[in-house]
């Protein structure tokens, strides 16, 4: 049996899995938040209870929104910010007995689509989420690429291409940097890019519901989101050339973006020829990032 968890800033979910990928369980708790030990507490707890409940032990796997810091074991770049700092995996192991994967959780989502999602069969697989943030994930051969430093995939976090004036220098970014990808093009930068236009507040799924009834300032605004994604697509593809780009997280449901993208990304990639890389929602939604925990085993 394989066990994934999603550990996330608002809930918790854990998902079990028979050797053939058919799902024996799976629960959600609501984060505890404030300090490291009441989480550390949840998530082992949330493993017994599991177990227990099914009658079995299984191998577990945890993706995080951060990373584990290769040189010295601690939880680094995570928006869970009680983790930061902290020997997580580690701790985890202690109370539980046994040894546990752990893996950013944009990573487990692009494994997930990668081996039975909407990505499977292909080779190098990039994953895209565009939610509160933007996170990113590569897979090659069925494997997450997490790099030397365990940040392979921060797509999210570097500066939007080809800035044009009226975008430089960029929105702040938590991360401490201005025009991040991230601030532009997840579902925050959509309606801040809306509100700023439009001088109208509205979150990213309301915008998205006044573009499909033909709303001027919510039609423009995703025009100039899908050029900006576009551009910040193009500069993936121009380095990493996956077969397959595969997007979660709110914006992913739509389904404009899959048709208007790739139709603008060719003017920003170096080919003589069409491109020819997929752009696809992802077939396991918000449930993608817990299968690939589990799958990380």
């Amino acid at each position: 049996m394989k066990l994934g968890i999603d550990l996330g800033g608002t809930k918790i979910e854990i998902l079990a899995l028979d050797q053939a990928g058919s799902e024996l369980a799976r629960r959600r708790i609501d984060t505890p938040r404030g300090a490291y030990e009441p989480i550390l507490k949840a998530v082992t707890q949330l493993v017994r209870d599991t177990e227990a409940s099914l009658g079995r032990e299984g191998s577990l796997g945890i993706g995080i929104p951060g990373a584990e810091d290769p040189a010295t074991g601690l939880i680094k770049n995570a928006n869970t910010t009680e983790l930061v700092g902290h020997a997580f995996r580690q701790d985890l192991e202690k109370e539980l007995q046994r040894s546990v994967r752990l893996a950013n959780d944009a990573n487990c989502f692009a494994l997930s689509e990668a081996i039975d999602g909407a990505a499977k069969g292909e080779r190098v697989v990039f994953g895209v989420i565009l939610g509160t943030g933007c996170g990113g994930g590569l897979v090659v051969d069925g494997k997450i690429i997490a790099g030397r430093n365990a940040i392979g995939g921060e797509w999210g976090h570097n500066r939007l291409p080809d800035m044009r004036p009226e975008e430089y220098p960029g929105p702040a970014c938590y991360c401490g940097h201005r025009g991040c990808i991230e601030t532009f093009v997840s579902g925050t930068g959509l309606a801040r890019d809306f509100h700023e236009v439009s001088g109208r507040k509205a979150d990213s799924r309301t915008i998205s519901h006044w573009a499909e009834s033909g709303d001027a300032d919510a039609l423009a605004a995703f025009e100039r989101l899908e050029e900006r994604l576009a551009r910040s697509l193009a500069a993936l593809i121009n380095i990493v050339d996956p077969d397959c780009i595969v997007v979660g997280g709110g914006l992913s449901n739509v389904a404009r973006i899959y048709e208007n993208v790739p139709k603008l990304w060719g003017s920003y990639i170096f080919s003589n020829s069409p491109v020819s890389t997929r752009l696809v929602r992802a077939q396991f939604g918000d449930s993608s990032g817990v299968r690939g925990a589990a799958r990380l085993w």
